[in-house]
């Protein structure tokens, strides 16, 4: 069952003070978002917080449930304590401190420079194995000949001696 957008308004409002909070809708649900960073779920109006140390410790009790089938476990909080905005800003807020930065997102442009510059290091690498391998066949060659023009030689004094 998908989440009302009632219960998203409502918790958002509650966490006003936390600064640049948002919501995405994803799939039915929304993506709590603290900046960048997803620091909560909620899924069937229901609120799961990414779990943390801090968090842990605001909590005391915890109880983890994967938000939807087949997520990891969150840290389910209960409607009952969501009218405490205090206690929930203070939680959002301790767990979006100890949440890395999301990764940067390639975008076409990077994709194709790095393409690009993936293949000319390719090229680069393929010449480069190729002179190595020209120079030792050429190298080969002057020892071979060096050495039959040795021979030669040595048969060419022998022949004279006798």
């Amino acid at each position: 069952m998908a989440s009302k957008q009632a219960t998203v308004d409502f918790l958002l409002d509650q966490l006003a003070g936390v600064g640049a909070v948002s919501a995405r809708k994803m799939f039915g649900e929304y993506a709590l978002y603290v900046g960048a960073k997803v620091v909560a779920l909620v899924a069937d109006d229901q609120l799961f917080i990414k779990p943390t140390t801090a968090g842990r410790a605001l909590l005391g009790d915890v109880d983890e449930r994967p938000a939807y089938p087949g997520a990891k476990p969150s840290c389910w909080i209960g409607s009952d304590r969501w009218d405490d905005d205090e206690w929930l800003t203070a939680l959002v807020r301790a767990t979006a401190a100890e949440l890395p930065e999301p990764k940067a997102k390639a975008t076409k442009a990077n994709a194709k420079a790095n393409a690009k510059a993936t293949k000319a290091k390719a090229k680069a690498t393929k010449t480069t194995a190729m002179t190595k391998t020209k120079t030792k066949a050429k190298t080969k060659a002057k020892t071979k000949a060096k050495a039959k023009a040795k021979t030669k030689a040595k048969t060419k004094t022998k022949t004279k001696a006798t």
